[in-house]
């Protein structure tokens, strides 16, 4: 090996360059520093704002309880180079370069950590009245909007939907929530699971509107395709999100069914020096026996874990965490630990009507996911159970009064 080959496999002398600056982006600069990485590090973000974290957007932000989330990181102490407002607009791996407007940046090492973007209504680009919720941005827009109490569309009632609808009426707003499926939270729980949470909708004073689809959007109104029209201040879409990659195109790097980033176990893409962390990548998990994509503010906080490991030249464990996340709507905490998609029992525990209840989901008697509703200590300790594949009796399981780590079999 000659002298310029020994120095670049040297990881304290490599420039690692990180494209996305929300969680998994800050997080993977906070743990190289953490683990003495002693190269550079670059963090690129599309938006000028200092990076901040995205969860209290639709809740203290949007609100106005807080003026902005930026994270608690002193960057130029780390050393950690904040490059803000910039786009990548692309990559090509065999020169080790970025493509941006302001010229090519090269790297040793790349992370992508680009996140998520909303999906967008057709045929509403353009409207007056029109919002997204997913950037600082945005919450700054809306947050007038709220304050004068406007009438409110909420298109979706997935999470986003639900917290923002949740908002919209502690700020005083009348809200209608419009979802073409047959209840909220169609594409993330089980009809029975998801269906006692429609009538929370209705307690808090907003209209659920499911089988609905929207026909088009004019200015104050939405149409749907049954013909009726509902009044609206203001529209609020929240239909869902798909990986933010298409930056990615033409540069050989993998990409999955859903536009993300394939990465394997080690959050290693299909090309040299290039890792991919966060809600545009999915992996491998060898506990769930299929291929995860984690939307999820849990997921980015752990996954730089295991890139940070691999460009030190550590050899991590693989990474499989159980899924987790929560949300705040209508007065619930709801918490959710895990993947059910191939569960083959479903135990309730507690009335599903009532302030307080959980769901565990088993396959072959191992507990393999948890939705926990006003039940904190149920999530803490299914989590534990998950990840220790422990077997359990769905009798003593079902009994809301016991303890979840009692009901072991």
């Amino acid at each position: 090996m000659d002298e310029q080959t020994r120095e670049r496999s040297r990881p304290a002398r490599r420039r690692v360059v990180i494209v996305g600056a929300g969680m998994a982006g800050v997080q993977t600069a906070v743990v190289l520093r953490e683990q003495s990485f002693t190269g550079t590090v670059t963090l690129i973000g599309a938006e000028p704002h200092q990076p901040y974290d995205r969860p209290p957007l639709s809740k203290a932000v949007l609100l106005g309880k807080a003026e902005d989330s930026a994270f608690d990181v002193d960057f130029e102490a780390l050393g950690v180079e904040l490059r803000l407002g910039l786009e990548v607009t692309g990559v090509r791996p065999l020169d080790h370069e970025l493509d941006t407007a302001t010229g090519p940046v090269p790297y040793d090492v790349l992370v992508v950590a680009t996140g998520a973007e909303p999906m967008r209504l057709p045929g509403a680009e353009g409207v007056p009245g029109v919002h997204l919720l997913r950037t600082l941005d945005d919450a700054e827009r809306l947050r007038p909007v709220l304050a004068r109490q406007h009438d409110i569309v909420v298109v979706g009632a997935g999470w986003i939907g639900a917290e923002f609808a949740t908002a919209a009426r502690e700020a005083g707003c009348a809200v209608t929530v419009v979802e073409a499926a047959g209840r909220p939270l169609a594409g993330a729980l089980p009809a029975e699971v998801a269906a006692p949470m429609a009538a929370w909708y209705a307690d808090s004073g907003a209209s659920l509107r499911t089988h609905a689809r929207v026909e088009r959007i004019e200015p104050g109104v939405v149409v749907l395709d049954d013909g009726s029209r509902l009044p609206a201040g203001a529209v609020v879409v929240g239909i869902g999100a798909r990986p933010a990659t298409a930056w990615l195109t033409g540069s050989g790097i993998e990409l999955g069914a859903q536009r993300e980033v394939v990465a394997d176990d080690h959050l290693r893409t299909s090309v040299p020096d290039v890792y991919a962390v966060g809600d545009c990548a999915s992996f491998p998990s060898r506990r769930y026996g299929e291929r995860l994509l984690v939307h999820h503010w849990d997921n980015a906080l752990q996954g730089p874990r295991t890139v940070a490991a691999n460009i030190i030249g550590e050899t991590p464990a693989a990474y499989d965490p159980v899924p987790y996340f929560w949300s705040e709507q209508f007065g619930r905490f709801v918490q959710y630990a895990g993947h059910h998609a191939r569960a083959d029992a479903t135990i309730w525990r507690g009335d599903p009507t009532g302030p307080a209840w959980s769901v565990c989901w088993l396959r072959e008697s191992r507990l393999v996911a948890v939705l926990a509703v006003g039940r904190p200590r149920d999530l803490a300790q299914g989590r534990k159970l998950i990840e220790a594949g422990a077997p359990m009796n769905p009798d003593l399981l079902s009994d809301p009064s016991r303890p979840l780590k009692s009901a072991t079999a």
